[in-house]
C-alpha cells in the first residue's frame, strides 16, 4: 500500500469530509458514539479485565466504524444489522483481535517503562493513613504520564492505519503497522493540524465545562455535556474513513467535496 503525501491543509478537511458524513447520518454516528462511551463505561465496572478487553477490542471498534463511515458516505442507510456485519468476513474479527492483543502489549510495556523508574517515589506519595494530598502526588506521577503520552503517542501512530490495512486489503500484521507508521510519517503536518485541532476541542470542552458547572448547577450541566461530548466523539469518528481514503487515495466512487 503506497501512500499519498498530502499537503498540511488536510489536517482541516480531514474535519471538513468527516462533517459532511456526520450531516448525512448523525443520528447513526451518535448512536456509536453512544456505544463505544456504553463500553468504556462498563469497562470499569470489571476492574483490570474490563479495560484490557477494551483494549483487545479498539481495532475492531475503529474498523466497524470505518465501515459505518463508509456507508454513510456512499449514502447507504446504516441499519442496526449492519453495524457488526463487517466483522464476520473471512475471519477478519479474529485478525483484529489478535491486533487488539498486540495493542494491549505495546501498551502494557509503555505503562512499565513510564512508571517503574518511578515506582518508589509514587509509593512514597501514598500515605498510610489514607489522607492523600493531591497536589504532592499530581508532582510525583507528572513524569510518568507525560512519558507514557509520549509512547502512546507513537503507538497510536502505529496502529492508526492498521485495522483497515488488515481487514479490507488482508495485509499482514507487521507489514500493516509498519505501512501504518510510514503513512502517518508522510502526512505528519496535516496529522498534527488534525491533532492540534482535537486538542483545542478538547481544551474548550473543559473550559465551557467548568464555566456551566459554576453557573447553572451539575444535573443540567451534565446532562448538556453529555450530549455535546457525544456529538463531538460522532465527529471525530466520522473522520476515520476521510482520513483512510486520502491518505491511500483509495477509488471507492466516493467523492469528497472540499
Amino acid at each position: 500500500m503506497q501512500a499519498s503525501i498530502l499537503p498540511f491543509q488536510y489536517g482541516w478537511y480531514w474535519i471538513h469530509y468527516g462533517l459532511q458524513a456526520f450531516k448525512k447520518q448523525p443520528m447513526a454516528l451518535i448512536f456509536w458514539a453512544l456505544v463505544t462511551n456504553l463500553l468504556v463505561n462498563i469497562s470499569y465496572l470489571i476492574p483490570i479485565i474490563g479495560q484490557i478487553a477494551l483494549i483487545v477490542l479498539t481495532p475492531s471498534l475503529t474498523f466497524i466504524v470505518l465501515n459505518a463511515c463508509r456507508r454513510i458516505l456512499k449514502d447507504e442507510r446504516m441499519l442496526l444489522k449492519d453495524w457488526l456485519a463487517p466483522l464476520k468476513e473471512n475471519k477478519i474479527f479474529a485478525k483484529l483481535l489478535q491486533l487488539g492483543g498486540i495493542y494491549f502489549f505495546f501498551l502494557f510495556i509503555a505503562s512499565l517503562i513510564a512508571t517503574l523508574p518511578f515506582i518508589s517515589t509514587i509509593n512514597a506519595a501514598l500515605p498510610t493513613d489514607g489522607q492523600i494530598n493531591p497536589n504532592e502526588l499530581i508532582q510525583v506521577v507528572k513524569t510518568p504520564v507525560i512519558i507514557f503520552l509520549i509512547q502512546y503517542l507513537v503507538i497510536t501512530i502505529l496502529f492508526w492505519h492498521a485495522p483497515a490495512l488488515i481487514g479490507w486489503h488482508a495485509v499482514p500484521m507487521k507489514q500493516a503497522l509498519f505501512f501504518s507508521i510510514i503513512a502517518c510519517w508522510r502526512n505528519k503536518w496535516p496529522m498534527i493540524v488534525y491533532g492540534v485541532f482535537w486538542a483545542f476541542i478538547y481544551y474548550l470542552f473543559h473550559f465551557f465545562s467548568n464555566y456551566l458547572l459554576s453557573t447553572i448547577g451539575s444535573d443540567l450541566t451534565y446532562f448538556l455535556l453529555t450530549f455535546v461530548s457525544l456529538m463531538v466523539f460522532a465527529i471525530l469518528y466520522s473522520t476515520f474513513y476521510p482520513i483512510y481514503k486520502t491518505v491511500f487515495n483509495v477509488n471507492d466512487g466516493i467523492q469528497l467535496k472540499p
